[in-house]
This record gives C-alpha cells, structure tokens and sequence, in this order.
C-alpha cells in the first residue's frame, strides 16, 4: 500500500525531470557568446561541442549544468521522497531521455554522457569516480570526445558488473546503468562509423 501511494509523486518526478532534461544548458550557454551548436563543430548540442566551438570555460560551465540537470530529481527521489529503486532509476531515465529527446529543441538533444553522468553521481557515485579519469585521459591522448565517452561507458560498465558480484550495488540500478550504457552506445553509432573510416572529428586545441 505504501509503495503504491508512492506512484503519483513517482509520475511527477520523472516527468519535471524530463522537463529539466530538456533545458539545452550546453546550447544556451554557446548561445550566449553568439554560438549556434546545430552549426558548428559536430553539430551536436552537447557539452563537448561546447567546448570544441566556444572553450575550456564555457565547456565547464555547460557541463557543470548538464550533470546537475541529471542528478537533481534523482536527488529529491531518494532523499527527500524515499522513493524505491525502480522510481528513482524512471527518474533518472526521465532527464536523460529529456537531454536526448528535449522538448524545446523539436526532440533532437545530445547524447547524454553528462547527464548520465548526473543520474550516477546518486545512485552509483563510485562509476563516475572511475569513468571520469577514464574519459579525461582517453581525451588526452587521442582528442576524440566520442572515443574518450564510449571508452568510459565501458569503464562504468565494469565497474558496475564488479560491484554487483560483490552484491555492493542494488540490481535495479544495474540494470539501469546497462541500459544507460547501451543508450550511450547507440546514441554514438554515427560517431563509431566515423571512427571506422577515419573521419571522426578531433579536438584540435583543448584551451
């Protein structure tokens, strides 16, 4: 009975994150110094091309809100709600699916990989403790955003097969983080294409 009174507060969590998912934060902030990222770049409106388009500080700036975007609803679920698990992972597909799919810029969003990011900074903290060097030293040494994100994708996903044998992580949130990293995946195929041919764009200065 409990968990079904549960449901309205469930229902309406995702869908103000989808609704916060699908604030553009990256394209704004490039909007902001004269920026369109549909244009430039990769033409993806992610905070990569940020970076790639306008630099170092308003990539930090655009990243900084597409993590909080994913984690925020995730946050008040689980802290403030006590929602259960299989609520709070809806939640969380809620602002990726919002990033990916938004509502103000006709359903064609980015990738996910910071928001994602977000969502995992509360139900699985220590995946983005390893995922994030993994995405930094990746971008190093080879310039390709595209790479370094599938490259920690894979990380998190052994990190969670590793934490779910030591039973220290919950399954439901496994199966999301599996989920999230075969979205991550799929949503990077043309970028695999590319990088198969050769022709994958690469950073060509980083500050």
């Amino acid at each position: 009975m409990e968990q079904i009174k549960k449901i309205p507060v469930t229902l309406a969590l995702t869908g103000l994150s989808y609704l916060l998912g699908s604030v553009p934060f990256s394209y704004l902030v490039a909007r902001a110094r004269g920026v369109d990222l549909r244009t430039v770049g990769s033409g993806n409106i992610g905070a990569a091309n940020v970076w790639r388009s306008c630099g170092f500080g308003p990539f930090l700036v655009a990243m900084t809100f597409d993590v909080l975007k994913g984690a925020a609803l995730p946050y008040l679920a689980i802290r403030k709600h006590r929602l259960p698990p299989v609520a709070v992972v809806l939640v969380g597909a809620g602002a990726m699916a919002g990033h990916t799919f938004p509502l103000f810029m006709g359903f064609k969003g980015g990738k996910a990989v910071a928001t994602s990011a977000g969502v995992l900074l509360v139900i699985f903290p220590q995946a983005v403790l390893v995922g994030s060097p993994v995405w930094g030293g990746m971008l190093a040494t080879t310039r390709i955003s595209s790479l370094s994100s599938l490259t920690a994708a894979a990380a998190v996903a052994a990190t969670t097969v590793a934490r779910l044998q030591q039973r220290k992580l919950h399954p439901v949130y496994a199966g999301f983080i599996f989920a999230a990293v075969g979205a991550i995946v799929y949503l990077h195929r043309g970028n695999i294409r590319r990088m198969l041919e050769g022709t994958e764009n690469r950073f060509q200065k980083f500050l």
